[in-house]
């Protein structure tokens, strides 16, 4: 029943035509009735004839094809992939809802004199009592830059104010306009607050106090190291090099050091197969697959703070993901061939090298997502291979996915793709652009103040060395992932759709260990939370201090780290992330003990590590660790 379909009017004639002809009369009308049809058609008028539809020529249309997107893919270089058209909207629906609603304009009228009238008392204390160092406005708990005590005296307390003020004010005036979409309110609330930290005192050598102190200390010559510090920085991005101090960390020779093995590898990864550094392992290995917007080395950095290391050195037989760094040519790489390249690939591989053995599956950020839809389609089939599945910072529903939203729209993914479908690809500069203005002040302009004002330069560390060493993303794939995944959500959502079937997460049986960071820009936490929703299984969740990068390489030992976490079985009723967050204690230290603790107990008794690769197949041990695919530019 399900393939049969219903027969409309035009299919049962065409049936009707076909039997006359196996009848032997040729689909023609008998001579009589064709005598008697043609008597009376006689005395009427023939019909007009019908005319054909209209239609653009193909040649037509594919040039109106190529001309929109190549003017999108121009007009793309000078705004940082963001679409000109979709703010354009944004601040229309935002312009015209408030034209035509005065009770808010009466609001904001209001505020904005309250406001004035709080500025012009604290400005009149501060004039009659010079020592007073009150705020009558206080900054966000994010917004460090006005802490300084030069920041609280005449008049740079005035200037600072001032400027909290404006900000709260746009706030007010861009948000909670009766009849905005949800999606242009928070595209127009971002702007705003983008373009006014662009005017922050702070930005200023004659506005900004600790800037003037440090002139007249040295006699301008952090001015001059500042200029120098930005020609250095102009010369290596406009050359495609990376940041001052980033070649000091190379893969294979001071970060990615881990001892291994390539032993198998296609058009699209490099596995690796790390050596035992213990005598006995956990019969379980792990698959760690990691995101392709990054390379895998975040988790492989110095040997103080490789979470591979740190995982060898307690008894894991270790496989790693290491994604090809794609270019033009891999422009029609689709997620599923990421799924059946990369994870896919990479189980028979362990299959092969370690066989009739569970796994312990890890994914980290975008890996996290594809190791779920994976493993959700692996359940389906009844493939439980998976022994449990820990997910680092990984969203599996997409409707609150913070404020990369800003950047998800049918206008935005539209002018997004016409720059891919250019190019084959989405630049890494393009790329590190929409993460920068998601956190300016940290990443744009408190770089502008101690780089170039204060003239001194950041030491590079591992991880922002990791962090400059970015890769590109193909076509076809991201357009994919943005749209099944951030723009419809279906994930989570049950329309995410494998060999012609959807999967759902909930088919998922293995225990899942989700960690998620506190100040995550990427993957909000309460966002990662959700997977409390989705999964049918027990749910260990990990709420680390730090942000998407950060709070991931904790180490044992790193200051200033702290974590939350609990289990909740598949049977125990939903707790909401402002409840959990508020009911469980704070834990000092690193999370790694506790993920390491929980993967023992889910683990079988230690045994004799197994071979390097499978010789004799096609598993057999080649380049060493870190391979050739993390080398690429």
């Amino acid at each position: 029943m399900g393939n049969q379909r219903v027969k409309g009017p035009r299919q049962r004639t065409v049936k009707n035509a076909t039997a006359a002809t196996k009848n032997g009369s040729s689909g023609r009308v008998p001579q009589a009735v064709a005598s008697k049809t043609g008597a009376q058609q006689s005395s009427m008028p023939l019909p007009a004839p019908r005319p054909f539809p209209e239609r653009d020529s193909y040649t037509v249309s594919a040039l109106a094809d190529v001309l929109n997107r190549s003017t999108h893919a121009a007009l793309a270089r000078f705004t940082m992939g963001l679409s000109p058209a979709a703010l354009a909207a944004a601040y229309f629906d935002w312009l015209i809802h408030l034209t035509s609603a005065p009770g808010k304009q009466a609001q904001l009228v209001e505020k904005a004199w309250r406001k004035w009238i709080r500025l012009v008392t604290y400005t009149g204390h501060c004039a009659m009592k010079p020592g007073h160092t009150g705020r009558c406005i206080e900054p966000l708990p994010q917004d460090k830059r006005f802490e300084g005590e030069a920041w609280q005296r005449q008049p740079f307390n005035f200037f600072y104010q001032t400027f909290l003020f404006q900000q709260q004010w746009w706030h007010n005036a861009t948000t909670s306009v009766p009849g905005v979409t949800r999606q242009h309110e928070r595209e127009l609330e971002f702007t705003a607050r983008q373009l006014l930290d662009i005017f922050a005192p702070s930005n200023f050598l004659a506005t900004n106090p600790e800037v003037l102190e440090k002139t007249q200390a040295e006699g301008g010559m952090n001015l001059v190291r500042g200029f120098q510090n930005f020609l250095e920085d102009w010369e290596h991005a406009a050359s495609g090099k990376r940041p001052i101090g980033a070649e000091q960390f190379v893969p294979g020779e001071s970060v990615a050091i881990t001892q291994g093995k390539v032993v198998y590898h296609n058009r699209l990864i490099e596995l690796i197969q790390y050596a035992p550094a213990t005598e006995n392992v956990r019969p379980e290995p792990l698959l760690i697959v990691p995101a392709w917007i990054m390379k895998y080395y975040i988790l492989d950095l110095s040997a103080e703070n490789s979470l591979v290391k740190y995982l060898v050195d307690q008894g894991f037989t270790v496989f790693m993901i290491s994604w090809k760094n794609p270019g033009p040519e891999d422009r029609d790489l689709t997620l599923e061939d990421y799924r059946n390249l990369g994870v896919g690939a990479a189980l028979e591989a362990i299959a092969s090298i370690v066989p009739d053995r569970d796994i312990h599956g890890v994914g980290y950020c975008l890996g996290g997502t594809l190791l779920a839809i994976a493993a959700a389609a692996l359940a389906r089939n009844g493939d439980n291979r998976f022994k449990t599945l820990t997910f680092l910072a990984t969203q599996v529903d997409f409707e609150e996915p913070g404020e990369l939203e800003l950047f998800i729209d049918e206008s935005q993914l539209r002018f997004l793709e016409d720059m891919m479908w250019e190019q084959g690809f989405l630049d890494t500069r393009q790329m590190a652009g929409a993460f920068q203005l998601l956190r300016s002040n940290d990443l744009i302009w408190s770089r502008v103040i101690h780089d170039y004002l204060m003239g001194e330069r950041r030491p590079m560390n591992d991880l922002m060395a990791w962090n400059a060493d970015a890769t590109r993303l193909p076509y076809a794939m991201h357009s994919e992932y943005l749209r099944k995944l951030f723009l419809n959500n279906d994930l989570s959502e049950g329309r995410y759709v494998i060999d012609g079937r959807p999967i759902t997460i909930s088919d998922i049986r293995a225990p899942i260990f989700s960690v998620a960071t506190l100040k995550d820009h990427v993957a909000p936490w309460r966002s990662v939370y959700k997977i409390h929703l989705l999964a049918d299984t027990d749910v260990t969740f990990l709420l680390t201090s730090g942000g998407h990068n950060a709070g991931i390489v904790s180490e044992p030992g790193h200051p200033r780290r702290s974590y939350r976490m609990s289990t909740a079985a598949k049977n125990e009723f939903y707790t909401d992330p402002e409840s959990w967050l508020s009911d469980k204690p704070e834990v000092d230290g690193s999370w790694w003990p506790a993920w390491k603790d929980w993967l023992e107990k889910h683990s079988g008794e230690n045994a004799k590590p197994p071979q390097m690769g499978n010789p004799g197949t096609e598993y057999v041990p080649a380049a060493d660790a870190p391979g050739s695919y993390i080398l690429q530019s």
